[in-house]
Protein backbone atom coordinates (compact mmCIF):
# COMPACT_ATOMS: atom_id res chain seq x y z
CA UNK A 1 0.00 0.00 0.00
CA UNK A 2 3.03 2.04 0.55
CA UNK A 3 4.60 1.77 -2.39
CA UNK A 4 1.13 2.56 -4.53
CA UNK A 5 0.70 5.66 -2.16
CA UNK A 6 4.16 7.14 -2.86
CA UNK A 7 3.65 5.78 -6.89
CA UNK A 8 0.42 7.93 -7.00
CA UNK A 9 2.09 11.05 -5.17
CA UNK A 10 4.73 11.31 -7.74
CA UNK A 11 2.09 11.02 -10.54
CA UNK A 12 0.23 14.07 -8.97
CA UNK A 13 3.75 15.58 -8.59
CA UNK A 14 4.46 15.94 -12.26
CA UNK A 15 2.65 19.61 -12.62
CA UNK A 16 4.06 22.25 -10.47
CA UNK A 17 1.43 24.98 -8.60
CA UNK A 18 3.37 27.81 -11.12
CA UNK A 19 7.05 29.23 -11.18
CA UNK A 20 6.45 30.90 -7.25
CA UNK A 21 5.87 27.53 -5.75
CA UNK A 22 9.31 26.74 -5.98
CA UNK A 23 11.67 27.80 -3.60
CA UNK A 24 15.27 27.86 -3.32
CA UNK A 25 16.38 24.05 -2.35
CA UNK A 26 13.00 22.50 -3.03
CA UNK A 27 12.69 19.12 -5.03
CA UNK A 28 10.92 17.65 -7.90
CA UNK A 29 9.92 14.52 -9.80
CA UNK A 30 11.39 14.35 -13.18
CA UNK A 31 8.82 13.78 -15.47
CA UNK A 32 11.23 11.52 -17.25
CA UNK A 33 12.89 8.82 -15.06
CA UNK A 34 10.66 9.80 -11.91
CA UNK A 35 13.75 10.42 -9.42
CA UNK A 36 12.96 12.95 -6.73
CA UNK A 37 15.80 15.23 -7.47
CA UNK A 38 17.07 19.07 -6.27
CA UNK A 39 15.56 21.68 -8.86
CA UNK A 40 19.01 23.15 -9.46
CA UNK A 41 19.85 19.45 -11.70
CA UNK A 42 16.67 19.89 -13.44
CA UNK A 43 15.37 22.32 -16.22
CA UNK A 44 11.06 23.52 -16.04
CA UNK A 45 8.44 23.96 -19.14
CA UNK A 46 5.91 24.85 -19.43
CA UNK A 47 3.24 25.43 -22.26
CA UNK A 48 3.80 28.55 -24.57
CA UNK A 49 0.87 30.59 -26.13
CA UNK A 50 1.05 28.59 -29.13
CA UNK A 51 0.75 24.86 -27.16
CA UNK A 52 4.18 24.34 -27.47
CA UNK A 53 6.83 23.30 -24.58
CA UNK A 54 8.95 25.78 -23.53
CA UNK A 55 11.92 25.60 -21.74
CA UNK A 56 11.64 27.75 -18.32
CA UNK A 57 15.34 28.70 -18.40
CA UNK A 58 14.82 31.24 -15.03
CA UNK A 59 11.56 29.66 -13.27
CA UNK A 60 10.17 32.29 -14.35
CA UNK A 61 7.22 32.26 -16.57
CA UNK A 62 3.35 31.82 -15.62
CA UNK A 63 1.42 28.50 -15.70
CA UNK A 64 2.06 25.32 -14.28
CA UNK A 65 4.87 23.50 -15.49
CA UNK A 66 6.60 19.72 -15.37
CA UNK A 67 10.75 19.61 -14.60
CA UNK A 68 13.45 17.32 -16.39
CA UNK A 69 16.58 16.15 -15.61
CA UNK A 70 18.92 19.31 -16.95
CA UNK A 71 20.62 16.88 -19.30
CA UNK A 72 21.15 17.33 -22.77
CA UNK A 73 20.32 13.69 -23.31
CA UNK A 74 17.24 13.54 -20.63
CA UNK A 75 15.49 15.86 -22.54
CA UNK A 76 15.75 14.31 -25.59
CA UNK A 77 15.16 11.32 -24.28
CA UNK A 78 11.84 12.99 -22.84
CA UNK A 79 11.16 14.19 -26.43
CA UNK A 80 11.41 10.72 -28.46
CA UNK A 81 9.00 9.16 -25.09
CA UNK A 82 6.20 11.85 -25.79
CA UNK A 83 7.20 12.92 -21.71
CA UNK A 84 5.75 16.48 -22.52
CA UNK A 85 2.14 15.81 -23.64
CA UNK A 86 1.71 13.04 -20.94
CA UNK A 87 2.99 15.39 -18.72
CA UNK A 88 1.04 18.13 -19.18
CA UNK A 89 -2.25 15.65 -20.01
CA UNK A 90 -2.66 17.30 -23.21
CA UNK A 91 -1.90 17.66 -27.09
CA UNK A 92 1.30 19.71 -27.48
CA UNK A 93 3.56 20.77 -29.48
CA UNK A 94 7.29 19.58 -29.15
CA UNK A 95 9.77 20.59 -31.55
CA UNK A 96 12.57 17.62 -32.34
CA UNK A 97 15.14 20.46 -32.02
CA UNK A 98 14.42 21.26 -28.34
CA UNK A 99 17.42 19.70 -26.92
CA UNK A 100 19.60 22.28 -29.31
CA UNK A 101 16.99 25.17 -28.49
CA UNK A 102 17.83 24.54 -24.28
CA UNK A 103 21.33 24.57 -25.21
CA UNK A 104 21.52 27.63 -26.47
CA UNK A 105 19.21 29.19 -23.71
CA UNK A 106 21.59 28.18 -21.12
CA UNK A 107 24.46 29.59 -22.97
CA UNK A 108 22.76 33.34 -23.84
CA UNK A 109 21.57 32.83 -20.01
CA UNK A 110 25.19 32.22 -19.01
CA UNK A 111 26.47 35.25 -21.45
CA UNK A 112 23.68 37.79 -19.74
CA UNK A 113 25.39 36.50 -16.40
CA UNK A 114 28.68 37.18 -17.35
CA UNK A 115 27.84 41.16 -19.43
CA UNK A 116 25.87 41.37 -15.71
CA UNK A 117 29.61 40.80 -14.17
CA UNK A 118 31.00 43.08 -16.29
CA UNK A 119 28.82 45.93 -15.59
CA UNK A 120 29.57 45.23 -12.01
CA UNK A 121 33.40 45.90 -12.38
CA UNK A 122 34.37 42.34 -12.15
CA UNK A 123 35.73 41.34 -15.33
CA UNK A 124 38.86 42.02 -16.85
CA UNK A 125 40.15 41.68 -20.28
CA UNK A 126 42.92 41.63 -22.90
CA UNK A 127 46.29 39.32 -22.15
CA UNK A 128 48.15 41.39 -19.95
CA UNK A 129 45.55 42.40 -17.43
CA UNK A 130 44.59 39.23 -17.29
CA UNK A 131 47.84 37.91 -16.43
CA UNK A 132 48.39 40.43 -14.00
CA UNK A 133 44.92 40.16 -12.62
CA UNK A 134 45.90 36.11 -11.99
CA UNK A 135 49.03 37.49 -9.84
CA UNK A 136 46.86 38.72 -7.25
CA UNK A 137 43.74 37.73 -5.12
CA UNK A 138 39.94 37.46 -5.89
CA UNK A 139 40.10 35.78 -9.66
CA UNK A 140 37.49 32.79 -9.49
CA UNK A 141 37.93 32.22 -12.94
CA UNK A 142 39.94 32.01 -15.96
CA UNK A 143 37.86 32.48 -19.31
CA UNK A 144 39.33 32.06 -22.75
CA UNK A 145 37.76 32.04 -26.43
CA UNK A 146 36.87 28.61 -27.39
CA UNK A 147 38.31 29.64 -31.08
CA UNK A 148 41.53 31.64 -29.45
CA UNK A 149 45.19 30.92 -30.61
CA UNK A 150 46.28 27.95 -28.34
CA UNK A 151 49.97 29.82 -27.48
CA UNK A 152 48.00 32.69 -25.71
CA UNK A 153 46.24 30.00 -23.75
CA UNK A 154 48.86 28.20 -22.50
CA UNK A 155 50.81 31.20 -21.58
CA UNK A 156 48.03 32.08 -19.30
CA UNK A 157 47.56 28.19 -17.61
CA UNK A 158 51.52 28.29 -17.06
CA UNK A 159 50.83 32.15 -15.40
CA UNK A 160 48.33 30.57 -13.31
CA UNK A 161 49.82 27.76 -12.32
CA UNK A 162 53.07 29.74 -11.05
CA UNK A 163 50.88 32.09 -9.26
CA UNK A 164 48.73 29.69 -7.34
CA UNK A 165 51.23 27.27 -6.28
CA UNK A 166 51.41 28.27 -2.37
CA UNK A 167 47.62 29.20 -2.49
CA UNK A 168 44.71 26.63 -2.39
CA UNK A 169 41.89 28.49 -4.51
CA UNK A 170 39.42 27.34 -6.41
CA UNK A 171 39.61 29.28 -9.98
CA UNK A 172 36.99 27.62 -12.96
CA UNK A 173 38.84 27.31 -16.23
CA UNK A 174 36.35 27.97 -18.78
CA UNK A 175 36.62 27.93 -22.43
CA UNK A 176 32.93 26.83 -23.72
CA UNK A 177 32.62 30.22 -25.36
CA UNK A 178 33.45 31.38 -29.04
CA UNK A 179 35.01 34.65 -28.73
CA UNK A 180 32.35 36.57 -30.82
CA UNK A 181 29.57 35.87 -27.94
CA UNK A 182 32.51 37.11 -25.60
CA UNK A 183 32.75 40.30 -27.59
CA UNK A 184 28.81 40.81 -27.34
CA UNK A 185 28.54 39.68 -23.58
CA UNK A 186 31.69 42.26 -22.52
CA UNK A 187 31.34 45.00 -25.29
CA UNK A 188 34.49 45.17 -26.57
CA UNK A 189 36.25 44.24 -29.49
CA UNK A 190 38.39 41.17 -30.03
CA UNK A 191 37.94 39.16 -26.83
CA UNK A 192 40.31 36.48 -26.43
CA UNK A 193 41.23 35.89 -22.80
CA UNK A 194 39.00 36.94 -19.49
CA UNK A 195 39.31 36.98 -15.59
CA UNK A 196 36.04 36.82 -13.36
CA UNK A 197 36.60 38.86 -10.21
CA UNK A 198 34.52 37.52 -7.01
CA UNK A 199 31.29 39.11 -6.74
CA UNK A 200 27.71 38.13 -6.62
CA UNK A 201 27.26 38.90 -10.02
CA UNK A 202 30.31 36.70 -11.00
CA UNK A 203 28.26 33.59 -8.54
CA UNK A 204 25.66 33.83 -10.87
CA UNK A 205 28.33 33.34 -14.01
CA UNK A 206 29.41 30.63 -12.45
CA UNK A 207 26.34 28.78 -11.77
CA UNK A 208 25.10 29.67 -15.00
CA UNK A 209 27.83 28.08 -16.70
CA UNK A 210 28.10 24.98 -14.30
CA UNK A 211 24.55 24.18 -15.21
CA UNK A 212 25.66 24.39 -19.05
CA UNK A 213 28.56 22.47 -18.76
CA UNK A 214 25.95 19.68 -16.74
CA UNK A 215 23.89 19.86 -19.28
CA UNK A 216 26.14 19.08 -22.05
CA UNK A 217 28.44 16.51 -20.32
CA UNK A 218 25.38 15.10 -18.03
CA UNK A 219 27.84 15.66 -15.15
CA UNK A 220 28.18 17.69 -12.44
CA UNK A 221 30.76 20.38 -12.71
CA UNK A 222 32.46 19.07 -9.30
CA UNK A 223 32.55 15.27 -10.33
CA UNK A 224 34.76 16.82 -13.52
CA UNK A 225 38.35 16.89 -12.13
CA UNK A 226 41.26 17.38 -14.65
CA UNK A 227 44.86 18.44 -14.25
CA UNK A 228 44.16 21.87 -13.95
CA UNK A 229 46.36 25.34 -14.05
CA UNK A 230 46.10 24.77 -10.65
CA UNK A 231 46.52 22.70 -7.78
CA UNK A 232 42.13 22.66 -6.63
CA UNK A 233 41.65 24.49 -10.29
CA UNK A 234 38.37 22.76 -11.86
CA UNK A 235 37.57 22.87 -15.76
CA UNK A 236 34.39 23.62 -16.65
CA UNK A 237 35.14 22.82 -20.85
CA UNK A 238 34.34 18.92 -20.34
CA UNK A 239 31.68 18.33 -23.27
CA UNK A 240 30.15 15.00 -24.10
CA UNK A 241 31.87 13.65 -26.89
CA UNK A 242 28.81 12.34 -28.68
CA UNK A 243 26.93 15.58 -28.33
CA UNK A 244 27.54 18.54 -31.03
CA UNK A 245 29.34 21.65 -29.88
CA UNK A 246 27.31 24.11 -31.18
CA UNK A 247 30.61 26.90 -29.69
CA UNK A 248 33.25 24.71 -32.23
CA UNK A 249 34.96 26.74 -34.86
CA UNK A 250 32.96 26.29 -38.15
CA UNK A 251 34.17 23.97 -40.86
CA UNK A 252 36.48 22.64 -39.01
CA UNK A 253 38.82 25.57 -38.18
CA UNK A 254 41.01 25.72 -35.64
CA UNK A 255 41.27 28.05 -32.86
CA UNK A 256 43.12 30.96 -33.86
CA UNK A 257 42.03 34.07 -32.79
CA UNK A 258 44.80 36.53 -31.09
CA UNK A 259 45.01 39.89 -29.63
Amino acid sequence: MLAIAQDTKAQNDDLDRGATSVAAGAERFCALTRELKPVAEMIRFVVGPSGEAVPDVKRKLPGRGIWVTATRDAVAEAVKRNVFPRGFKRDLKVSRALPAELEQLLAKSALDALAMAGKAGNVVAGFAKVEAALGGDGVRALIHASDGAEDGKRKLNAALQRNNQSQNREIALIEVFPGADLDLALNRPNVVHAAVLAGPASETFLARVARLTRYRSGKSPDSMTAVAPAEGARECNALDASAPDVNAPANGAQGNRTE
